[in-house]
């Protein structure tokens, strides 16, 4: 797998930044949330959006704190406390908690697949494994993937992977992964034959072809 775009830093942080209301819509989307583009956008604008939930007016504003810090917080090493930290601000007042790892079962609908409940020594290990892979934009899908199918935290697993997926993408100029809304089934059916078999080549590489933007340049 090679890297579909080489950017700097400050133009992917540019990216990111500039994409930021999409970036979260396209993540609410993933969790299954019931909300427009516009919706995001004006609940990011500070309006209140009278048809919609609470909590998924939550969702939005945690997604907001979450890209802000990841953001924000780009050169800070990419460790389970970075992690933790994501899912904090992801799953605020969502979760029986936040920010730290699973202690009970949970189970995957649509899928048989119950993932065990994590052990804080051996995730580390798995994710030193994953950070080993030399490709960013493959060691940013493996880790994405991981974390989603891991199931790490009570609640807020595919946001949390997905954004801590896009820090090692700005963090290596590799652009932002974002699942459209055009492939958001496609990319589910997927995930679930991922979450039953543990194979993760198809998911891996419609992510690859499908789900990565950045700045193309005129040479």
């Amino acid at each position: 797998m090679q890297n579909k775009y080489n950017l700097t830093l400050e133009q992917n942080i540019f990216l990111a930044k500039r994409n930021l209301v999409d970036n979260i819509y396209a993540n609410a989307k993933m969790e299954g949330l019931n909300i427009t583009f516009p919706e995001t956008k004006t609940i990011l604008d500070g309006v209140n959006v009278p048809n919609l939930k609470i909590d998924e007016i939550q969702c939005v504003l945690n997604l907001r704190d979450a890209w802000k810090y990841i953001i924000n917080n780009i050169e800070e090493e990419f460790t389970l406390k970075l992690i933790c930290k994501i899912n904090e601000c992801v799953a605020r007042n969502e979760s029986i908690s936040w920010g730290t790892l699973r202690n009970g079962n949970v189970e995957i609908t649509g899928t048989e697949y119950i993932p065990e409940i994590p052990n804080k020594e051996k995730v580390e290990k798995e994710i030193e494994e994953i950070l080993k892979i030399e490709n960013a934009t493959e060691r940013a899908i493996e880790y994405m993937l991981y974390g989603m199918r891991n199931q790490l935290f009570w609640d807020g697993n595919k946001r949390t992977s997905t954004i801590c997926a896009n820090k090692i993408m700005i963090e290596n100029g590799c652009g932002i992964i974002k699942v459209p809304d055009s492939k958001l089934k496609d990319f589910t059916i997927l995930l679930s034959e991922y979450y039953t078999t543990n194979k993760n080549d198809k998911i891996k590489q419609f992510i690859y072809e499908n789900c990565i933007d950045g700045i193309a340049f005129e040479s």
